[in-house]
């Protein structure tokens, strides 16, 4: 089986532009997610897309894979199907590229979902939220499932809404990383947006939207995502801690 790891990597981020070329210590963010990726061992291949030449560059002037985008893209799923139309594989992971510190543990876990059930098509990653700040972040995606831990929906709002304060009730957190098989990938590209996907913005309830099934992986590593100049800066601590 052919698994690879793509790591999109648009330069104008619309929060934060130009974020994935900060610096994290001595290397970029960009840097630091492609090396961890490839340190993990679990991939064939680990490759940036990007739209960007300067990323571009980045990543190949020190011996890494990158290839640019032919086109522009409204999603970073988007961008990783132009790059795998040609590419023979059975599995590709999403690997964000805002996500410096990702761990081998999380990306086993989502690969294994696939060995365990093999009608799974399109795999993601959870984490359990007790913060009130958290779950009332709409920059925090929350996502409930069904008893077989497939997601039933994802939304920047909070999901389940407590109307009953007297039924306890766990919260999670989506964590951008997905993995797919590579035709559920490129189905994606071929429908269209959805009217829940326009107005959430979120390109991962166009499966649901399709009746294609989301299998969600429970992990306790709740890796720091860089979206805001203020997440860099708790990137940094950590880093130097």
């Amino acid at each position: 089986m052919q698994t690879i790891a793509l790591i999109p990597a648009r330069y104008a981020a619309t929060r934060f532009p130009g974020k994935l070329m900060q610096l994290l210590g001595n290397k970029t963010i960009i840097r630091h997610t492609y090396e961890n990726t490839k340190a993990t061992l679990l991939f064939d291949e680990v490759i940036v897309v990007t739209d960007s030449e300067i990323i571009f560059d980045e990543i190949t002037k020190y011996g890494g894979y990158a290839i640019m985008s032919k086109r522009a893209h409204e999603s970073g799923s988007d961008r990783i199907a132009e790059a795998i139309e040609d590419l023979e594989v059975n599995i590709v992971v999403n690997v964000q590229g805002d996500e410096p510190f990702v761990k081998k543990e999380v990306l086993e876990k989502l690969l294994h979902a696939f060995e365990e059930n093999e009608n799974v098509q399109v795999a993601s990653v959870m984490f359990p939220i007790n913060s009130a700040e958290e779950v009332n972040n709409p920059n925090h995606v929350k996502v409930v499932t069904d008893n077989q831990f497939n997601a039933l929906y994802f939304s920047r709002s909070v999901i389940p809404y407590p109307r009953n304060i007297s039924q306890p009730i766990n919260y999670y957190k989506h964590i951008g990383i997905y993995a797919f098989k590579k035709e559920a990938l490129i189905n994606f590209t071929k429908w269209p947006i959805g009217a829940l996907e326009a107005v959430e913005k979120l390109e991962q309830l166009r499966y649901l939207e399709n009746g294609i099934k989301i299998k969600m992986v429970l992990t306790n590593e709740n890796p720091i995502a860089i979206d805001t100049p203020e997440d860099l800066e708790k990137a940094k601590m950590l880093f130097n801690g």
